[in-house]
């Protein structure tokens, strides 16, 4: 099954009609821009949203929490890819020494090496992928936690910017410079470890990322749309 995750985020503020989206590496704490004595414009705030996930109290415990209950995981994750290392090992290196060796340019050597560079790679992706699913339930984990986060999200922007008169709130992204009497970092994420304190570590069984839940309801309604029309009934005696 391939794992569609989707951040915390991208879960949307709805301000005036407008869906914004936050993104930023900067730690929820940190200013857009070095403080200033410039008068600050009321209604207005900026945001780092992603940063204000990050830096909660249910995503850290989350991360904290997560090496011991998935240690299984990790541990076959990490034994499978150290005996994938030793299978790729001696064919890359025999690669490097025949593409090195005389004669490598010749049609006969540039047809071996293409043979054993795609060995090698056969082996790459299929290695790859037995690791992401040994790792799957971790990656559920993720998104589980990411979605429990998510959905408390935007009523902690809201209640953050209600109680700091904010009437419109900025992504850093779009925002030149500004003062830290902009930064609403601190009082959302107030918000959201008050709303959230911590989150559910193991998904529920069968559960599935919104993403995946939602193309599928997608999918199910496309098919539903395309079922031809039921047969019409009989005609009445009288040909009506």
């Amino acid at each position: 099954m391939n794992i569609l995750l989707k951040s915390a985020v991208t879960a949307g503020l709805l301000l005036s009609g407008s869906q914004l989206a936050y993104a930023d590496n900067r730690p929820a704490s940190a200013a857009p821009a070095p403080a200033s004595t410039t008068q600050v414009v009321p209604g207005l705030g900026v945001a780092n949203v992603d940063a204000v996930v990050g830096n909660s109290n249910a995503f850290k415990v989350a991360q904290l929490q997560r090496p011991t209950t998935y240690k299984a995981q990790f541990d076959s994750a990490e034994a499978r890819r150290i005996q994938i290392s030793a299978q790729l090992t001696p064919l890359v290196d025999k690669f490097n020494r025949d593409r090195a060796a005389p004669g490598a340019n010749t049609p006969g050597g540039q047809s071996s090496l293409q043979i054993q560079a795609q060995t090698i790679q056969s082996i790459q992706q299929s290695g790859q992928a037995e690791l992401q699913k040994i790792l799957e339930p971790v990656a559920l984990s993720e998104a589980y936690v990411q979605e429990q986060i998510g959905d408390k999200l935007n009523a902690a922007i809201q209640t953050a910017m209600a109680k700091k008169g904010i009437s419109l709130l900025l992504t850093p992204q779009s925002v030149l410079a500004a003062s830290n009497g902009y930064n609403l970092n601190q009082a959302i994420l107030d918000e959201l470890n008050a709303t959230i304190p911590s989150a559910q570590l193991v998904p529920p069984a069968g559960w599935e990322p919104r993403e995946v839940r939602e193309q599928k309801a997608a999918q199910a309604a496309q098919q539903g749309g395309a079922r031809p029309a039921a047969p019409a009934g009989r005609p009445s005696p009288d040909g009506r």
